[in-house]
């Protein structure tokens, strides 16, 4: 677990490992998302965002590159799409998504009161939690503490929430059962 959520690129992906430059773009996505959310302030409700390849988004929708502010002559990284929901749940939202072959991963924001066992309830520390994943199997955390609301302390980490985590994985695995149903996509576009 790392707490610099500085460093935008890992050092084996200058080496041009791809595994490495997907964890890379993933880390961009999810502090871009929490940037957002943070702006946002506290006491929202949780999000959903579709992350699609940069590139590919703008070579099936051009436009997007100056209402988002990207160099459409070097398209990279991933675009965090903001899903729009009238499930108040995640638990019952997360298990109907089945992304369309276009969304690479998919990041949700969440805020938490976690407790220390054996603590009374004034202990309790409130948080806000941004995951994502990769349609490839990477996965990427930032939290940041509501007593410590600091963008330099925004904690960074692969498996910082692991059953979060594996639900979001399963959105990417198809139910052979819903061949003919539709699959949700992205709606609303979100890029800072």
């Amino acid at each position: 677990m790392s707490d610099d959520v500085s460093d935008d690129v890992a050092p084996d992906a200058e080496l041009g490992d791809p595994d490495a430059e997907r964890t890379a773009a993933l880390r961009t996505a999810v502090r871009e998302v929490e940037a957002h959310a943070a702006a946002a302030g506290w006491d929202r409700p949780a999000q959903v965002f579709a992350l699609v390849d940069t590139a590919d988004l703008l070579r099936h929708e051009p436009q997007l590159a100056s209402v988002l502010g990207i160099d459409a002559a070097e398209p990279a990284g991933l675009t965090p799409v903001e899903q729009e929901s009238a499930v108040e749940s995640l638990e019952q939202l997360l298990p109907t998504i089945a992304w369309p072959p276009e969304v690479a991963g998919c990041a949700v924001v969440l805020e938490a009161s976690t407790e220390p066992p054996g603590a009374e309830a004034p202990a309790a520390s409130e948080a806000r939690v941004v995951a994502g994943v990769l349609r490839t199997g990477q996965s990427w955390c930032a939290i940041r503490q509501r007593a410590h609301d600091d963008d330099t302390l925004v904690l960074g980490g692969e498996d910082l929430v692991p059953t979060l985590l594996e639900l979001l994985h399963a959105t990417f695995v198809p139910d052979p059962g819903d061949a003919d149903t539709e699959p949700e996509g992205p709606t609303e576009s979100h890029h800072e």
